[in-house]
């Protein structure tokens, strides 16, 4: 177990996560106390979601939904010229 000081930690930082990525056990301490512990994240391990497995859970939207103009009392909300103050 490797027990190194914030600012070593610090300086050092992209080294200490390559080792401890590979294994190795590293404690930043505070002074000489222990204050963190550095190690790699779990891998995942089975699969990821599927791809489109959410079609069809809402109902489908219109292309104008996306595509057509706000009305202008919208786009003034938006753009803050709605007559209240944006703050």
């Amino acid at each position: 177990m490797a027990v190194v000081t914030i600012h070593q930690a610090k300086t050092n930082l992209s080294k200490l996560i390559e080792r401890a990525n590979a294994g190795e056990e590293i404690v930043i301490a505070k002074g000489k106390q222990p204050v963190a512990r550095l190690e790699p994240l779990e891998k995942r391990t089975g699969p990821r979601g599927v791809v489109g497995m959410m079609k069809g859970r809402w109902p489908s939207l219109p292309d104008s939904f996306f595509f057509e103009p706000l009305p202008e009392e919208e786009l003034r909300a938006w753009e803050g010229r709605n007559g209240e103050d944006p703050a």
